[in-house]
């Protein structure tokens, strides 16, 4: 599943932009379906001309019927009724996504007999400083089974002991999902530090829910300024 706003504060229909022929959204879409890993592939979208962008392109989308506030809630509506076990959240602005790291994320639950994981996602390494304590990155730490501990737009973990030097890792915009862990998202309220953060994976966490993060060397480029646009036009060539 693919959630695909034509709305966005930084850079407004940025998953129509072009991005060598091609809109992002497109892009993206193709990208996820090129892997073979998923029995379908769906942009899920509030927006006219991005369900026909995919319709005309021979693509699957749907059109949600409610306003949502993030891209869980949007698929969340979406899979209510597919008899599904494992849903994954690509982000529509990761054209780059490859199939190793989206093949991790889903061995995840082979070995998970006892469905002790209800989420998975991917975290890559952080060295530059600028990217440490850029807010647009978002950080995440885990415990020594890489189970999340907290994820933060802030320089997660403060850097106070020199002597030491800690790993920082960036959290990629991609879950997978058992569906019971999804519709539970659905219906609990936002808490006080998702909503302060503004990051949806908080909320599974804040409700116990337990996130097995996956460590990929593949950073990618998530478009989310006119920046980003022009990096990700140059590396497609």
């Amino acid at each position: 599943m693919i959630p695909a706003r034509y709305a966005a504060s930084r850079f407004p229909a940025k998953l129509m932009q072009d991005l060598m022929g091609k809109p992002v959204i497109l892009r993206t879409y193709e990208a996820a379906l090129d892997t073979q890993l998923f029995d379908a592939v769906y942009v899920v979208t509030d927006s006219d001309v991005i369900f026909h962008t995919i319709s005309q392109a021979g693509g699957q989308a749907i059109m949600s019927l409610k306003e949502h506030d993030c891209g869980s809630d949007r698929i969340a509506e979406a899979v209510q009724d597919m008899d599904v076990d494992i849903i994954v959240n690509v982000q529509g602005d990761e054209p780059f996504i490859d199939k190793e790291s989206l093949a991790g994320v889903l061995q995840v639950f082979e070995g998970d007999n006892n469905m002790e994981i209800d989420l998975a996602s991917l975290m890559v390494r952080i060295r530059e400083e600028g990217e440490i304590n850029n807010p647009n990155t978002v950080k995440v730490v885990v415990d020594n089974n890489n189970f999340a501990l907290y994820f933060s737009r802030s320089p997660i973990p403060y850097h106070r002991a020199s002597e030491i030097d800690p790993p920082y890792y960036k959290h990629k915009g991609v879950y997978a999902f058992r569906k019971g862990a999804l519709m539970d998202f659905q219906r609990l309220p936002m808490l006080p530090l998702e909503a302060s953060e503004k990051i949806e994976a908080i909320r599974y966490l804040e409700y116990g829910k337990r996130i097995k993060m996956v460590e990929t060397t593949v950073s990618g480029i998530e478009i989310d300024t006119p920046e980003d646009l022009k990096r990700a036009q140059e590396e497609w060539k």
